[in-house]
């Protein structure tokens, strides 16, 4: 059964009732006897964690990308200081150059 919110013209209080959707709304008070009319609530949703979107709607074959960390490492290493003794091509022309 829903849960609606009331609010009395004459006396001011909201009170809440649970009422099936057939039923008639309320028109008195229980208060004072006054007019009451039903006010409209909004639905209360939580957000929390990365978001509903990506997590409950995304497609099967579709993944979150991963960092590249191998990269950023290799950006941060300097030109030159690659770690390889592996002659560079320069050197490799040079070579051919002189003989």
């Amino acid at each position: 059964m829903p849960t609606y919110v009331y609010k009395c013209d004459e006396c001011g209080i909201t009170f809440e009732r649970f009422q099936h959707f057939s039923e008639d709304p309320l028109r008195v008070c229980p208060e004072c006897n006054g007019p009451v009319f039903r006010m409209i609530q909004p639905v209360g949703i939580i957000f929390r964690g990365s978001g509903f979107y990506v997590t409950d709607h995304k497609g099967a074959s579709s993944s979150m990308p991963k960092p590249d960390s191998k990269r950023r490492e290799k950006e941060a290493e300097p030109a030159g200081e690659s770690g390889s003794d592996a002659p560079t091509t320069d050197a490799l022309d040079s070579d051919e150059a002189q003989g």
